[in-house]
């Protein structure tokens, strides 16, 4: 009996058959939403465009003041140690701690008894003498005396005329004076004390100005000069700023640190500053009119400095050429004219051709929108309920 081959088919293939058309009837209507869709998408992503709020500044015209800083300590304009010249006791003291004296004040006066009897016996000896060569002039005169007489007395008058003037030295001397008008120290001697010969009695300083020295780069030499003007800080005094000028410039550079010491002097009528305190000083060197912008506007991409100007409502770049900088200031050399607007807040948001909103106009935008509601508003409430058409 001959073998019969039956072929069965997978069960799962009448399925499949019967399925595909619904997978064919989703796939159309999937493509059919997507095309109907397509066009909207489209053009909502045509019309969205990514606006940048910036704050824009002007390009001023403004002094530009060019300075160099330095440090130095202040000094009195005349300062001295006062001492004794001569071993004695103190009889009296005329002064107290810091006061103000003026030249030639009396400070201190020693024991000068010795001294003040020396110096009337001498007046004495000095007066009797004297009478004693007008007699003998006289003598001579009607030749009843020598003319060796007369000079022998001469000298003699001559020698004590001498030796009062040394006893009247010595006895200022006993008199401690103050050499210059200015501020006393301490004092560092009291009144029936002895002291010796150099013993130091108090200081005295001449604050009414104050000198301050400081050294500067060589490289300056040729941009400083006598009278240019200086302002100087001090801790003490933070919002503060004493103004002088520089007095004199040294005849030598010194070779180790090369450069250059100045001198400035400083009014210090209110007696302010006082000598050793540490000065910040700034040395003016030139003030000029240039074109400035603010530091923040400023774009650089590699040597090259760039910044946003607004156009029709898109910012611009433009490439700029800088000079010389103040903390937060940028000297403009060209690329930008007097009064262009560039922006100063935003700009790293920004890209060429960016659409942008200017935060400044904007609010006067508002500002003015608001008004002129306020007014309409105001003006609506003064009208009578006819005017506004309302019924009774």
């Amino acid at each position: 009996m001959p073998n019969k081959s039956v072929s069965t088919a997978p069960a799962s293939t009448p399925t499949l058959i019967s399925r595909l058309p619904l997978f064919i009837i989703v796939a159309i209507l999937v493509a059919l939403i997507t095309y109907l869709q397509w066009p909207e998408a489209k053009q909502e992503k045509s019309t969205f465009k990514r606006v940048v709020a910036v704050k824009m500044v002007p390009v001023l015209l403004a002094e530009f003041i060019e300075s160099v800083e330095a440090v130095g300590t202040a000094r009195a304009n005349e300062q001295v140690v006062i001492t004794s010249k001569y071993s004695d006791l103190v009889d009296e003291i005329y002064f107290d701690d810091g006061e103000r004296v003026k030249k030639g004040a009396k400070l201190v006066k020693l024991n000068n008894q010795e001294e003040l009897a020396k110096v009337n016996e001498l007046k004495a000896n000095l007066s009797e003498s004297q009478a004693h060569l007008k007699r003998l002039s006289e003598l001579l005169a009607s030749r009843a005396t020598s003319k060796s007489l007369v000079e022998q007395q001469e000298a003699k008058t001559k020698a004590i005329e001498a030796q009062l003037v040394s006893a009247r030295a010595k006895l200022n001397d006993l008199t401690i004076r103050a050499p210059f008008a200015g501020v006393l120290g301490f004092r560092e001697a009291s009144k029936g004390a002895y002291i010796d010969a150099g013993d130091v009695i108090t200081s005295l300083d001449d604050l009414s100005i104050i000198k301050v020295d400081f050294h500067l780069p060589e490289r300056l030499l040729t941009h400083i000069h006598v009278g240019q003007q200086v302002s100087a800080v001090n801790s003490a005094y933070k919002d503060k700023e004493f103004i002088g000028k520089i007095t004199a410039i040294d005849s030598r550079i010194d070779s180790s640190t090369r450069s250059i010491k100045v001198r400035a002097t400083i009014s210090n009528k209110a007696l302010k500053l006082h000598p050793g305190m540490l000065l910040n000083i700034s040395v003016l060197l030139q003030v000029e009119n240039i074109l400035q912008l603010p530091e923040s506007s400023i774009i650089p991409i590699e040597d090259i400095h760039y910044v946003f100007v607004e156009k029709e409502g898109k910012a611009i770049r433009k490439a700029i050429k800088i000079g010389r900088r103040h903390p937060g200031v940028v000297e403009v050399l060209s690329g930008l004219v007097e009064g262009e607007h560039v922006v100063v807040e935003g700009a790293l948001k920004l890209r060429d051709g960016s659409a942008v909103s200017i935060i400044g106009q904007v609010a006067e935008v508002e500002a003015e929108a608001g008004d002129k509601a306020s007014k309409s508003a105001k003006e609506k409430a003064n009208k009578t309920p006819a005017e506004n058409g309302s019924k009774t």
